[in-house]
């Protein structure tokens, strides 16, 4: 063997197949393993001391440090010795700079050579195959945190979020605030919209992924209001994560990718 194929080993040994996807929320951590092809799904919490400690809230991370030793007992163990992994974050849309270094410093305990930092919502889309040539709506309704997202291109245009989710159902809070939180966001990115970009993407359904996804009481009545029945991802709850697998699978596959990589950071 000559080349690219002379540099490739079978995993675990090639440091091309090494990576992770990850999904940090409030409620749920997911991780995507490369070459074992599986989903870890546990609660996002840690136990520093007498009680439970949950570091991130709402879709942010308010304690690194926790997260960090989530991860190392999450994932710690999973990986070759000496690996150097290739890490996907899949983080909030409006968090911005401030979850994508918090969740740089977190992942620093799995030692990894690269970091890139995906917009949950590319990740649903790329997840449930979707047409990113038209602009197209996510709504991702989480278990504390639900976003409407619009992309054009594959990119973020326009985007709100509301601190409200499945999680905070109780006598209080219905299942309709959440869906009229919806309707209202979509609202507002039609009426800052003065093209056709964000009625086209309705018109066309809007993608539904996160726990809410999995709520007839959520996605009946959001049916009815927009007039047009939404596109449920498949497996809602871990599209996310997912959808970072596959942009991990697509980074791993480039040229680029079986040159020696210096453990710098990168992000998108």
């Amino acid at each position: 063997m000559t080349g690219d194929a002379a540099r490739h080993r079978p995993w675990p040994l090639c440091r091309r197949c090494c990576g992770i996807a990850l999904d940090m929320g409030s409620a749920r951590t997911r991780a995507w393993i490369a070459g074992k092809g599986t989903v870890v799904d546990v609660p996002t919490v840690t136990f520093p001391g007498a009680g439970a400690v949950h570091p991130v809230q709402r879709g942010t991370i308010v304690d690194t440090p926790g997260c960090s030793r989530m991860l190392q007992r999450l994932l710690g163990d999973r990986l070759p010795r000496f690996a150097r992994p290739l890490v996907i974050v899949a983080t909030p849309v409006l968090d911005g700079v401030a979850y994508r270094a918090r969740a740089r410093a977190a992942v620093e305990v799995l030692r990894p050579r690269s970091v890139l930092t995906v917009p949950s919502a590319r990740c649903i889309a790329l997840a449930a195959d979707a047409d990113m040539s038209r602009p197209l709506v996510v709504v991702d309704i989480g278990a504390h945190l639900t976003e409407v997202v619009l992309l054009c291109d594959g990119a973020v245009t326009d985007a709100h979020r509301t601190a409200l989710g499945t999680g905070d159902l109780d006598e209080a809070t219905t299942p309709g605030q959440i869906v009229e939180a919806v309707v209202a966001m979509l609202t507002a990115i039609r009426r800052h919209d003065r093209t056709s970009l964000t009625a086209g993407a309705l018109r066309r359904g809007i993608l539904v992924a996160g726990g809410g996804a999995l709520r007839p009481e959520i996605t009946h009545p959001l049916t009815a209001r927009l007039k047009a029945p939404p596109r449920i991802v498949p497996t809602p709850h871990t599209a996310a994560v997912r959808g970072a697998a596959r942009f991990l699978q697509a980074a791993q596959a480039h040229p680029s990718a079986s040159a020696d990589l210096p453990p710098i950071i990168r992000t998108h």
